[in-house]
């Protein structure tokens, strides 16, 4: 997973050396600007999105659109996976051809961008279509077994406006795939942070410190203990990092000299945020104190990444200064507040679990209901 704030061609303002042998020139104080004015924005509107829609998808009953509950459990093991999954990524690139593993990854990441732009823009795309729009329902079911032991293996409920969406997905992705452009790599990496922030959900307060206090710790490590990050973000040719280029004012949109950020330097701390987005609603204030405040807090957080590493011309591990601004603004206000138990006390169960728990009430109910008139009829 990346998650580093880096320059793609080592520093902002130093020049860089080409393969063909030219110079480089320095960026500019302006496209450094834009380069990192932008980027902070595009971290910002998955975030601030993607927690909008993590409130409707919590209260959604369709299975295909239940979200992912990270458990305690889950965060401790995942800056765990995260190392052994990079360093995995380090090794593959430093014994296999790059050439050809970038080949495999753009195949897999094509098929993933699309259904996760399509996700994105749907709700969006409904607007524009016409009342009178022939809009017919599918289901897409995939069974394994027969009789009483048929089991369901995927479920997925669509229509025509989706299929609408996903083929104008589809020529992001063509484009994509023929070209690598910086643009199309932006559509498919907001669209993944997006549905990361909606669809992965944390279940308290204290699994997302654990998450983001062990996130703190990997990031760390691999930015400033190694050179394995930031030799995976660059080497890595697919959609997990947000680029922007600094050298537009001159070059226009084939400029190559690119400022980047991982996305898991958005989706991490966006499912902490979302979820303070739901604590706020859970309270019945019509406030949404929380969630501003730890908003406030990424963009601070954020704006000190980029600071300290314009100043040190050195990669950055973003999340040093996105966990504790993230985690401690809240903490703050809710010890001004005195909301602190309220905070840590705050639960979300797995909806999955949730609905499972429901059909198995209602079964026992039936059963119990058939008993008894057994019982009568005899």
């Amino acid at each position: 997973m990346d998650s580093a704030l880096s320059d793609q061609h080592n520093g902002s303002t130093e020049a860089s050396s080409p393969a063909n042998g030219t110079t480089r020139p320095p960026s500019t104080p302006e496209g450094i600007a834009l380069a990192y004015g932008s980027l902070l924005l595009m971290a910002l509107l998955p975030i601030f999105f993607g927690a909008l829609r993590s409130v409707r998808c919590a209260r959604g009953k369709s299975s295909s659109d239940m979200p992912e509950t990270i458990t305690s459990r889950d965060a401790a093991r995942f800056p765990i996976i995260a190392s052994c999954t990079l360093l995995g990524l380090y090794l593959f690139f430093k014994i296999f051809s790059q050439e050809y593993i970038n080949l495999l990854l753009s195949m897999y990441f094509f098929v993933l961008g699309i259904l996760a732009l399509s996700h994105t823009i749907s709700p969006f795309m409904n607007k524009f279509f016409p009342a009178n729009f022939p809009n017919r329902q599918y289901q897409l079911l995939f069974t394994q077994g027969s009789g009483e032991n048929k089991e369901e293996i995927i479920n997925y409920e669509f229509d025509t406006k989706d299929l609408v969406c996903l083929g104008l997905s589809s020529i992001v992705g063509v484009w994509y795939l023929l070209r690598k452009h910086w643009i199309a790599n932006n559509l498919f990496g907001l669209a993944f942070s997006l549905n990361g922030v909606e669809l992965l959900h944390l279940n308290n307060v204290s699994t997302g410190c654990i998450l983001l206090g062990g996130l703190f710790i990997y990031d760390i490590f691999w930015v400033f203990g190694t050179n394995v990050m930031v030799t995976v973000a660059k080497s890595f040719e697919a959609p997990i990092k947000l680029v922007f280029p600094q050298d537009l004012l001159e070059k226009g949109l084939e400029a190559d000299n690119f400022a980047m950020l991982g996305l898991g330097d958005i989706v991490i701390p966006g499912i902490f945020i979302a979820l303070l987005l739901r604590f706020d609603i859970s309270l019945k204030k019509n406030t949404h104190t929380y969630f501003y405040t730890s908003f406030a807090a990424y963009i601070f957080g954020l704006g000190l990444t980029i600071f300290i590493m314009h100043i040190f011309k050195h990669a950055q591990p973003a999340l040093l200064y996105l966990v504790p601004a993230c985690i401690g603004f809240p903490v703050l206000v809710a010890l001004v507040k005195g909301e602190v138990a309220e905070m840590f006390s705050y639960e979300e169960s797995n909806p999955k679990d949730a609905a499972t728990g429901t059909e198995s009430k209602e079964e026992t109910t039936e059963a119990s209901a058939s008993k008894k008139l057994e019982k009568k009829e005899k």
